[in-house]
């Protein structure tokens, strides 16, 4: 199991090279980053945990520009996104900007996407609120055919293009991992239907226990005659826990990952040195 970092890059944040670098020489996997384009204000959309949404939704930066600084400074560390909100970005760019990063960083990208709860900003974005699933899954099927076809086409009911070419394509074949992002048993549907993985949220009342949606999750991947191994989970938000983390090694979680506030070295450099003893502790 690998364990790996997320963040909320902002301009009061640990710099993405410095976090990248420290992250690597401690011997840890991946280095994740947010992502939201702006928070409208007023809005009607209640942040996902309630109460102010926090200053960092506001602030933070674009991932796939820090990504790409922390890949000119690594060479082993994973770089994901964390996740990406493919449904306020350009289809054909986007598909280029993943190639690309993937190209800079030697086969190092993970693409982690998410369909938003922001309805303002997504509808700012020109997508409806209602339809951004079908959009994403649109999208995604889409950005597969520009990676791995020279001469590129698809015709959505959302996302339509005429045959095109564009390079680069991807390191990775025949893509970069596309990881899922969202809650049970949606999200878990969605990545069984065109996801290489899956990326729940850990724990907590609205979220639900990942030691009971875990062994769903397979089971649910099986009837639709994929092979659960073909779709490794990432946990996100994972607990300074060693004794559920073995239990989540356990039932086949591949990856998780530690929040870090954007906050200076000094407050996220000691956290780093924690997961590192939870990673001797649970013997990944």
């Amino acid at each position: 199991m690998e364990f790996g970092a997320s963040i909320f890059f902002t301009d009061y944040s640990i710099s993405p090279t410095e976090l990248a670098r420290a992250l690597e020489e401690r011997g840890l996997d991946a280095l994740w980053a947010a992502e939201h384009s702006h928070i409208p204000v007023p809005r009607r959309t209640p942040a996902p945990g309630g109460g102010e949404l926090p200053k960092r939704y506001y602030d933070v930066m674009d991932p796939f520009v820090t990504l790409s600084a922390a890949a000119a400074v690594t060479k082993r560390l994973k770089l994901g996104t964390g996740v990406c909100l493919v449904i306020q970005r350009d289809t054909i760019q986007t598909a280029k900007l993943v190639a690309s990063l993937d190209q800079v960083s030697n086969g190092r990208f993970l693409f982690g996407i998410g369909g938003g709860w922001n309805a303002e900003e997504i509808e700012n974005h020109g997508t409806e609120f209602a339809s951004r699933f079908k959009k994403m899954r649109e999208q995604i099927e889409a950005m597969k055919e520009i990676w791995t076809k020279s001469t590129a086409e698809y015709h959505g009911d959302l996302v339509d293009f005429s045959p095109m070419m564009t390079w680069p394509k991807p390191v990775q074949k025949p893509h970069p991992p596309v990881l899922v992002g969202g809650a049970f048993p949606w999200a878990a549907r969605r990545a069984v239907r065109y996801g290489d993985g899956w990326f729940p949220i850990a724990g907590g009342d609205r979220y639900g226990d990942p030691l009971d949606y875990l062994p769903r999750f397979r089971k649910m991947a099986e009837e639709a005659g994929r092979d659960p191994r073909s779709l490794p989970v990432t946990l996100g938000g994972a607990p300074e826990d060693p004794d559920l983390l073995k239990r989540y090694r356990d039932l086949g979680v591949a990856r998780v990952n530690f929040p870090l506030p954007p906050a200076k070295p000094d407050e996220v450099l000691p956290i780093l040195d924690r997961v590192v003893k939870l990673k001797q502790q649970v013997g990944a």
